[in-house]
């Protein structure tokens, strides 16, 4: 009898022990944020921002460098109003078989800007000219397209389209007749003239 008690009862003790010791209690972690996102994604709004000011500064600058640089043409022609149109009825050029602005025709464009917003009541008409090779129809097209590539440049740069006339004469009005390269080159150009406002005109 005192056997049989004696096996109940480490029988009970193993029981006891195997339940105290059985499965711990799962923990469920808590989420936390991954650091190093939040430093990727801090520094790339940081890098978004320096390149925000870095595009403005240039901007800033660009305008400032075609400021003066109407200024220093002007500077060097005079103050008059004559100056100003001659400043204003800079021809630019293209290349052969071309309708896209070179980056010294864009400069030249720049201070037609500046004329421009200084002269609000001034009107022009920009005429676009090919050289003597291909047809006429060609060319006549190929002065068109010329022509509207300086109109579109200030209109982008907040000159008002309503203000700008654009024609083709082709290849009929050469600068030089003769028959070459040079001669060829002149003739590849835009022309401006005033159509109205003109009489007075203020530098920027």
């Amino acid at each position: 009898m005192k056997r049989s008690m004696l096996l109940l009862l480490v029988g009970c003790v193993t029981v006891v022990m195997a339940a105290c010791g059985g499965k711990k209690v799962a923990t469920t972690a808590t989420p936390q944020a991954n650091a190093d996102s939040a430093a990727a994604a801090e520094r790339a709004r940081q890098d978004a921002m320096a390149q925000a000011d870095a595009d403005r500064r240039a901007r800033e600058e660009a305008e400032r460098v075609a400021r003066q640089r109407t200024a220093d043409s002007l500077a060097a022609l005079g103050h008059s109003s004559e100056a100003v149109r001659t400043l204003l009825a800079t021809m630019i050029h293209f290349d052969y078989d071309k309708a896209n602005l070179r980056g010294e025709d864009a400069s030249v464009l720049d201070q037609k800007v500046s004329i421009l917003q200084a002269n609000p009541d001034a009107r022009i008409r920009v005429s676009g000219n090919c050289d003597e090779r291909g047809s006429d129809e060609y060319n006549l097209a190929l002065g068109n397209r010329r022509a509207s590539t300086a109109k579109q440049y200030l209109v982008s740069h907040g000159v008002d389209g309503s203000r700008i006339e654009t024609t083709s004469y082709g290849k009929e009005r050469p600068l030089d007749p003769a028959h070459n390269e040079d001669a060829w080159s002149r003739n590849r150009r835009d022309e401006f003239d005033v159509l109205s406002g003109g009489d007075a005109l203020r530098q920027p």
